[in-house]
């Protein structure tokens, strides 16, 4: 079905849309009505009827009738017979590009960690999907990936988390991810063959900005616990986290993806703490007015989101 372009007379009823080109077009191909009307599967009164809303419109003949009952384009038929081509062409055009998104951008707001250790394999397939599509990925601290979905400055946003119910955000769980405490394979708490919470006390930690929420919640169970703690060293990137832990003492927790390679490696030593409270989720957070194209869709459906889920 061509796709309506309304014009409405003063009585407000609608006087002509895109199949009235169409059906132009086709009468001036065929250079008959009735061959037109059994080619469109219209009666002739309805082809009729449109060549005369056209013609009511542009206040115009379009065709004129010469030897045998003949008809023809007249000059300001062949004129809008080019233009109502171009009319299809460019609506037959965006029809394809809208249908699948190509175009457009997408912009991701996410945390350093989920960047680079678990959006590069959907950001890829989404590309390989959809090759027009331009994607930025905004990197910031959690509270502030929250306030650009809010205020529309990033399409979706990424974060580790627990669920939320703030208000205006839907919160979609895309999995869960362990946290480890991760340690050099020389230091002492790497041969135990069981942690308690008491063996973390006055160990040295490198841990993440205090904005982290991983951070929040290691300090949180420690403080709850009452095991003393110190802060040996701070940084804001997980890679110099890991290269730090492995080059000299101390402990760390961060997600596990981060430092899956080295553990597997046996580079990095995982601690044999088990307690509840040590894992997050990678959640995905979008404005709950947020219109979803299908690109959008594709890409949250490539993250792992169930599509019933959203």
């Amino acid at each position: 079905m061509m796709g309506v372009i309304d014009y409405f007379d003063k009585e407000g009823f609608r006087i002509m849309d895109l199949n009235y080109f169409q059906t132009f077009r086709e009468v001036a191909v065929r250079q008959s009505f009735t061959k037109a009307a059994e080619e469109l599967g219209y009666a002739q009164s309805s082809v009729t009827t449109q060549i005369q809303k056209l013609e009511k419109i542009y206040q115009v003949k379009l065709f004129e009738r010469y030897n045998n009952n003949k008809i023809r384009l007249t000059s300001a038929g062949e004129e809008l017979f080019k233009l109502s081509g171009q009319l299809l062409e460019i609506y037959e055009h965006s029809q394809e590009k809208l249908t699948k998104q190509g175009g457009g951008s997408l912009t991701i707001a996410t945390m350093d960690s989920l960047a680079s250790y678990f959006l590069p394999a959907p950001i890829q397939t989404t590309r390989k999907q959809y090759p027009e599509l331009g994607i930025r990925l905004q990197t910031d601290r959690e509270d502030m990936i929250l306030q650009k979905v809010k205020e529309g400055e990033a399409d979706v946003g990424l974060i580790l988390a627990n669920a939320s119910s703030e208000s205006g955000l839907q919160w979609i769980t895309i999995r869960e991810e362990p946290l480890v405490l991760i340690v050099n394979t020389d230091h002492p708490l790497a041969k135990k063959q069981k942690i308690e919470l008491s063996d973390l006390a006055d160990e040295e930690w490198i841990m993440p900005e205090d904005t982290c929420n991983y951070r929040q919640l290691l300090e949180r169970v420690l403080r709850a616990n009452v095991i003393p703690y110190k802060v040996g060293l701070e940084l804001g990137s997980p890679e110099a986290i890991k290269r730090s832990i492995m080059a000299g003492t101390g402990i760390s927790l961060l997600p596990q993806m981060i430092a899956l390679d080295e553990i597997r490696r046996e580079e990095l030593t995982v601690l044999p703490l088990e307690h509840g409270d040590f894992r997050l989720e990678i959640q995905l957070v979008i404005h709950t007015r947020k219109w979803v194209s299908h690109a959008l869709r594709q890409f949250v459906t490539n993250l792992g989101a169930k599509e019933t889920e959203w």
